[in-house]
């Protein structure tokens, strides 16, 4: 499966090189996440019939069981005693969700994510790691590594972190909300460039 990064710059997978080894497949989560939540979906084709409806809540819990399960996994090979305990302290949390799902997805959309800030590669450390599967990004040619904007030291592997991010809204490191002020801001930006395409058209107009 190609990576995002391979994805956004249109790279095909390398035959010879091997799969990084603490990434886990998080497609099944994608797909029934897109199913419920479609409107988080920036490539989405599915439309409720009623806009009005709301998943049920077996099928939001569903949403943060797969998410646990595959943090789980990831926690029973943690190469750290930091990273196991990182990684179960995020089991936890979602264990709240799966046994009282709220009533909607608090995630972020899929243009929240297209929209973080990208590390340049030049910038990471040598030793620098992804917090979540704890590999150094440097180690994948493609790395493709993420900073919230609640903190410049809050990065993550874009793979890692977006299922949390689509389904819980928060930084996994702080908790902090991270979806709402980045989306405050690409609105921002996009009113202020419909206002200029306006401009630029009553220009034309009386030229």
């Amino acid at each position: 499966m190609a990576t995002q990064y391979e994805v956004e710059h249109n790279i095909k997978p390398s035959s010879t090189a091997g799969p990084r080894r603490r990434k886990v497949d998080m497609s099944t989560f994608t797909s029934h996440l897109d199913s419920i939540n479609p409107e988080s979906s920036s490539t989405s084709s599915h439309h409720h019939n009623n806009p009005h409806a709301t998943a049920n809540p077996v099928d939001l819990a569903a949403v943060y069981r797969l998410l646990q399960d595959q943090m789980g996994v990831l926690a029973s090979s943690a190469p750290t005693p930091e990273n196991r305990s990182f990684l179960e302290s995020l089991v936890e949390s979602l264990q709240e969700d799966v046994l009282r799902p709220p009533t909607k997805i608090e995630g972020v959309s899929q243009q929240f994510l297209d929209g973080l800030d990208r590390v340049d590669r030049k910038k990471l450390k040598e030793d620098e790691q992804c917090p979540i599967c704890a590999e150094r990004y440097l180690d994948d040619q493609y790395c493709l590594v993420v900073e919230l904007p609640c903190h410049h030291s809050h990065r993550f592997d874009l793979e890692c972190v977006g299922p949390w991010l689509r389904s819980k809204g928060t930084c996994p490191m702080c908790r902090k909300e991270v979806g709402k002020r980045k989306e405050v801001v690409l609105e921002k930006k996009k009113k202020e460039e419909e206002d200029e395409e306006e401009e630029d058209d009553m220009d034309g107009l009386y030229a």
